[in-house]
């Protein structure tokens, strides 16, 4: 199916009355606001950052050492940013899908997976010791086909997964229709297992309660803006105040980072969702959608969408763009071609809904890397260790990442820092005004081999050879 690029009247009365808010922020429960800073502190460790994998970060190393004083710092508010907006899917791959993976270090596919499922398992688990009520669900993922030759493209993406233990299965036209019923739906690859869904603001949420009962000290609107290494220590600079610690994590993911590493390897790029109000009986018996899986569609453009816990369906993706000079800020937030873009296109995927209204529309940064997956790095003589660069599929592997910063600031040698995947560093986007010239040709090409079954120019499969992209 080819995705309308002019807004129907349709569309564009669905989005009309929708609060530009996130959904999962926009609810009386979201706890009341942590205290700034106000004193010059010490601690053991400072962790830079409040969304998954700063919280993620608080509490490993808390696990690790219980008598260990740990600080959280937050730049506005725990659960603001990519943390509190996301889509909620939370997916055991490491290396965003299995084929970037298998593309970039294939020779440790198995351990990536291994390592993937089993921090999956341990975050499932987490939640359910500490009480966390999240909606956290195993509900798997289904990749849909809607166009021709991503059918061909799914069917062999089933048997190369398949060959590593994954359990996938690929669904013909009719049995995916059954499944959920469109008309765009050629084929779909249901993966079972690896991936969840949850309310991402009710487990951030969750996760800072956790992290102020182990003793954990937090401090919201607190803004890291510079570090000074002093021998056995460092002190960062937040504003008026300092903290003196023995170690830190960085965690800011697509904020900008005072770590010239981070600043040249990530780029920020905006991302937008809707979610729609909450369907009847009879408007669900028209989709089918049982089992409330997870779905993508398998284009360079893709939609990302699931049901919630109250029978809404949330809706995102597709457009992914970059503002020239690294551009970011709340003014970013909204952008209402994309919106009708995307609600066009809902009504092209489920034409059985025509008439339904979306509550809610919202957007923001992503925090991307030319290979599409974090990476890892240390400063002032390991003091600072810092991850950064998810590339969309943070929720999971976002613990994962937070693991391994540990690992690097406390100078362990484990089976995850011996990873080349920990070990390398992407290649660093280049200068303005080449890198707004490079991203703008790239999302092109993208768009083009969407349009001509898949072909790639000559461009992207330069990039391709290099372990080179442009993805949200």
């Amino acid at each position: 199916m080819k995705f309308a690029t002019k807004a129907t009247p349709q569309a564009l009365a669905s989005i009309a009355d929708a609060t530009r808010s996130v959904f999962w922020l926009d609810r009386p429960e979201r706890p009341e606001p942590e205290p700034g800073l106000e004193v010059d502190i010490s601690t053991d460790l400072v962790v830079i950052g409040g969304g998954f994998t700063g919280l993620w970060a608080a509490l490993l190393a808390h696990d690790v050492d219980p008598d260990r004083d740990i600080v959280l710092i937050e730049r506005t508010r725990i659960g603001d940013g990519g943390t509190g907006r996301n889509g909620g899917f939370v997916a055991a791959s490491l290396t965003h899908g299995f084929g970037n993976g298998l593309s970039r270090w294939p020779g440790e596919m198995p351990a990536l997976l291994s390592m993937g499922q089993q921090n999956l398992e341990d975050i499932e688990t987490f939640i359910g010791l500490n009480g966390i009520d999240c909606d956290f669900r195993r509900a798997g993922e289904i990749d849909v086909a809607v166009a021709d030759h991503q059918v061909a493209e799914l069917r062999e993406a089933a048997e190369e997964m398949n060959a590593y233990g994954l359990g996938v299965e690929f669904l013909e036209g009719d049995q995916m229709r059954k499944r959920i019923d469109s008309p765009s739906y050629l084929a779909g690859l249901f993966d079972r297992s690896s991936v969840a869904l949850v309310d991402p603001a009710r487990l951030a949420w969750g996760l800072l309660e956790t992290a102020k009962k182990r003793g954990i000290r937090v401090f919201e609107n607190t803004e890291m803006t510079g570090f000074e290494d002093q021998g056995d220590r460092v002190v960062l600079s937040t504003g008026d105040h300092s903290i003196t610690a023995k170690r830190a994590v960085v965690a800011t993911n697509a904020f900008p980072s005072v770590i010239s590493a981070i600043r040249h390897r990530v780029v920020p790029v905006y991302d937008y969702v809707l979610m729609t109000q909450p369907l009847t009986d009879e408007q669900w018996a028209s989709v089918g959608w049982a089992a409330r899986e997870g779905v993508g569609d398998s284009g360079n453009q893709f939609h990302y969408y699931r049901p919630t816990d109250d029978g809404r369906i949330l809706w995102g993706g597709y457009d992914a763009i970059y503002h020239p000079g690294n551009g970011f800020g709340p003014q970013f937030d909204n952008d209402e071609d994309s919106y009708a873009r995307l609600a066009t296109h809902f009504l092209q995927t489920f034409p059985q809904l025509e008439g339904i209204r979306f509550t809610h529309a919202w957007g923001g940064a992503i925090d991307t890397c030319s290979r599409f997956t974090a990476f890892w790095g240390t400063e002032a003589d390991g003091k600072i260790a810092y991850v950064a660069g998810f590339t969309g599929l943070g929720v999971g592997a976002s613990r994962f990442g937070a693991q391994v910063a540990l690992d690097l600031v406390d100078g362990y040698d484990t089976a995850r820092t011996k990873l080349q995947m920990v070990r390398s560093q992407p290649m660093p986007f280049p200068p303005e005004p080449l890198r707004t010239l490079g991203i703008k040709w790239t999302t092109t090409s993208l768009q083009r081999a969407d349009a001509k079954g898949g072909k790639r120019n000559l461009w992207l499969r330069t990039l391709d050879r290099f372990g080179l992209g442009f993805d949200s």
